[in-house]
């Protein structure tokens, strides 16, 4: 059986051996074995939960909350290739952006005017746009608009990683099968329509709002469209997602 040591974990993995410690100090990941005088060893099945722990990391949860999605009884595979898809969607994203910052320094190094429809291809925030503007207004997107223009690059990278977080939780649970009307899916409905009060021109965040149709509405908005779809996991992700957000209008809303 292959082992590492505490110092050769840290260093593969770009932390630290005090990190590690706490790890072990709060029960998220132990050692395989502790060996004379206190030396940790970790085997492979210490490593790939590490490797889950930085990647919920990556995403934004705290350590509790990475505690609580380690010990749920979905299989390490399936929670790997739930990772594995998000990580694929985000370079994909990163790879349009650095694509569109490489055309423009190429256009300036050559004395050139940017192609504007190059320039943002990865940063668009605006891709619902259609969407948002048929089925709540004008009204709603540009206070939607205007509140995403006024935050700084921290903000928004801050905002985009709240999202993601949100999305992997629930193609976490939709990929254990639990019951959309149970506590843990109302749970995530409570923090996702949290997310949504948090959106200026939204009528999540609108007072006097219709939250409950709205929330119903988005719903069916995850199902129809496979660009939402994908957020959640596809069809069957999406699916779970509306009946749970359903469920939780019925009582909350």
């Amino acid at each position: 059986m292959n082992e590492w040591s505490i110092q050769e974990v840290a260093r593969l993995a770009g932390t630290t051996s005090r990190t590690l410690r706490h790890y072990d100090a709060i029960g998220l990941l132990e050692p395989a074995r502790i060996g004379t005088g206190g030396y940790r060893y970790y085997d492979s099945a210490a490593l790939v939960r590490l490797q889950r722990i930085l990647l919920l990391r990556e995403l934004g949860l705290g350590l509790p909350q990475i505690a609580d999605v380690l010990e749920r009884p979905a299989s390490v595979d399936d929670a790997l290739v739930q990772h594995l898809a998000w990580l694929r969607e985000e370079q994909q994203r990163l790879d349009r952006q650095i694509a569109s910052v490489e055309a423009t320094l190429h256009a300036h190094e050559k004395g050139e005017e940017p192609m504007a429809e190059q320039m943002f291809d990865g940063f668009d925030h605006t891709a619902h746009k259609d969407e948002v503007i048929e089925r709540w207004g004008e009204q709603a997107y540009a206070d939607s608009d205007r509140w995403w223009q006024s935050l700084d690059g921290l903000e928004k990278a801050d905002w985009k990683t709240q999202t993601a977080a949100l999305g992997a939780a629930w193609t976490d649970a939709a990929a254990r099968a639990i019951a959309p009307e149970g506590e843990e899916a109302q749970a995530l409905a409570a923090r996702h329509v949290a997310w949504l009060r948090g959106i200026p021109g939204t009528p999540a965040a609108t007072p006097g709002g219709d939250v409950a149709g709205y929330v119903r509405g988005l719903g069916e908005l995850y199902v129809a469209d496979p660009r939402f779809a994908a957020n959640y996991g596809g069809q069957a992700g999406a699916e779970f997602v509306r009946a749970a957000l359903a469920a939780y209008a019925d009582a909350h809303l």
